[in-house]
């Protein structure tokens, strides 16, 4: 902490010219890497600077994360194979889709961050704002269903919200994009940042549109979520959620995850100022002091939510309603094929952890461009890290998926449900934060959890289950139906009674868990579930109706 009681990247960001800080120099000098306040300066930019910590044998060997920003998931054909040119160009080879709609890029060097962000550039889509202390991408359900105007009214709302939370400063542009010497032309004059000020946020802000039967994108773990109020073909209104964030730091007893609670109702022409008074108050009163209690969840816990929400209509400059009776009731993988409402079908492709690459017999990255170059469709991204192929002509089918079968890609309807609907982190070896594995051990977690399921005849029920290399929660891991969060190199804590739909917590069920122990430990669970559950109930349902009690007295037996 600063003499002023500030923390340091607050005096980072004051200093920093609008983000400029000494980046475009430091480009300009060369060396593989930034300094330590740049460092904190170019996730504005989009980018982390990370090192493989599978090799630290000769010291560290610094490398970029460059993470694009897409709205809702929103991505040409021409745009995906352009972001997989430039993963084989500048990156490791990889392309992941992250569990926020967006593309991530590994293994980028500092020589090659300028080309690789002018590249993105040029395929119409943005690093800006990507990470660091703003707004970062808005997500919005990306079924492409055309027969009802109403997820297009969703996905234009997305859009609006998304270009007007964007920041204005135009250091981005200056460091990256404009031509000639960098170094020369970064210190213009600085412009209004009429809603973040000129130091930002005191944190991330998250933020996603849902529909009540579709919540896909994981509205309750929003900073800032609207949920539709729908009648007939028209959204008439949005439910506004506020204060959701997974992040927590075990050590620090005063963090916690949180789901969003409740605030209002909004008209559709009152969202971008509702939206712009919600992050104002955060931004004028959240905790600026200790990062790890800056989220907005913790200002809403401090203050109440009567006292935040007065705070709310205070910036807005009226009062606002009580949420309207709606609120979420299913979720949609969309995976698989599915009508289109035009005639034409979308299908959605299952990336088991969203990495997209060519690893012997299955051949991702190659079969996806081969779809692509054939069939030039649009594409839209999940959050479960899932690729959506739209506006498919049905006599393209057959040949779509021999193409898929070619290059070992599974069809939805040979998937497990529990592989689905399973999501994990990059955590090692890239992420600093990581102190165990999560996206390259969870395929065979889910082999073993698959096995234990399959033990009482449980292969086809819906699980979810999302995997994290420790507490921060980018995979949000304590709402679903199975919580594993890394705890030390190869245990996990394991979370039980979240759903599917992600409207509640999970609750600590075992701690410690090493990871080749996580599908016996469930098996007898699964047991008395499918003993005891009522009609429909779902695993995470049936454990938070029943509690901690009763699963430890069915794994004691």
């Amino acid at each position: 902490m600063s003499e002023n009681g500030l923390s340091k990247l607050e005096g980072i960001k004051t200093n920093s010219r609008q983000l400029r800080g000494t980046i475009a120099e430091s480009l300009a000098e060369g060396g593989d890497k930034f300094s330590d306040d740049d460092t904190q300066l170019i996730k504005f930019h989009g980018s982390y600077q990370q090192d493989d910590r599978d090799d630290r044998a000769g010291g560290k060997v610094y490398s970029m994360m460059v993470r694009s920003r897409v709205p809702g998931g929103k991505v040409t054909a021409a745009q995906f194979l352009a972001e997989l040119d430039i993963c084989e160009r500048f990156a490791n080879g990889t392309l992941r889709v992250t569990d926020r709609q967006a593309f991530q890029l590994h293994g980028v060097l500092k020589g090659n961050l300028r080309d690789t962000i002018r590249g993105i550039n040029e395929a119409k889509l943005s690093t800006v704002s990507a990470c660091g202390d703003v707004c970062r991408n808005v997500m919005c359900c990306p079924a492409p269903i055309k027969g009802n105007p109403v997820r297009q009214q969703l996905q234009e709302m997305c859009d609006k919200l998304a270009d007007h939370v964007r920041p204005k400063s135009t250091a981005y542009y200056e460091i990256w994009l404009q031509d000639g010497d960098q170094k020369e032309k970064v210190h213009e004059e600085l412009v209004e940042e009429p809603l973040y000020g000129n130091t930002y946020l005191p944190r991330k802000f998250k933020m996603a549109f849902a529909l009540p039967e579709d919540n896909c994108i994981d509205l309750y773990t929003q900073d800032l979520g609207f949920l539709a109020v729908v009648e007939g073909e028209k959204i008439v209104g949005y439910n506004v959620l506020a204060g959701g964030g997974m992040g927590m730091t075990p050590a620090k007893k005063d963090t916690f995850p949180a789901v969003a609670k409740r605030l209002c109702y909004v008209t559709p022409d009152q969202v971008l100022s509702v939206a712009e008074a919600v992050i104002k108050v955060q931004r004028d009163f959240g905790n600026r002091s200790d990062r790890k209690l800056a989220r907005m969840k913790y200002l809403i816990a401090d203050w109440g939510l009567e006292k935040f929400k007065a705070k709310v209509e205070e910036y807005f400059g009226a009062a606002l309603p009580e949420p309207h009776a709606t609120d979420v009731t299913n979720v949609d993988d969309h995976m698989g094929w599915h009508e289109q409402g035009d005639g034409k079908l979308f299908l959605g492709i299952n990336i088991e952890n969203g990495r997209i690459k060519d690893d012997g017999d299955l051949r991702i990255k190659t079969g996806l461009r081969t779809l692509l170059n054939k069939y030039p469709v649009d594409t839209r991204l999940t959050a479960l890290q899932g690729v959506i192929l739209c506006d498919i002509d049905p006599t393209w089918k057959s040949d779509i998926e021999s193409i898929l079968k070619e290059h070992g890609i599974a069809l939805a309807e040979d998937l497990s449900l529990a592989r689905r609907y399973s999501i994990a982190c990059p955590a090692l070896p890239t992420c600093g934060l990581a102190v165990t594995e999560s996206e390259r051990v969870l395929p065979s977690v889910i082999d073993d959890i698959e096995v234990a399921l399959d033990q009482h005849g449980l292969k086809g029920e819906r699980v979810s289950i999302h995997m994290t290399g420790c507490p921060n929660g980018c995979a949000r891991p304590y709402t679903p139906d199975i919580g594993l969060v890394g705890k030390a190199r190869g245990k996990y804590t394991l979370y039980l009674g979240g759903n599917a739909e992600g409207t509640r917590l999970a609750f600590l069920y075992d701690d410690m868990v090493p990871q080749e122990e996580i599908g016996p430990r469930l098996a007898p669970l699964f047991g008395l579930f499918k003993q005891q559950r009522n009609d429909g109930e779902a695993f995470g349902d049936f454990c938070n109706r029943v509690g901690k009690e009763a699963l430890d007295a069915a794994a004691a037996q």
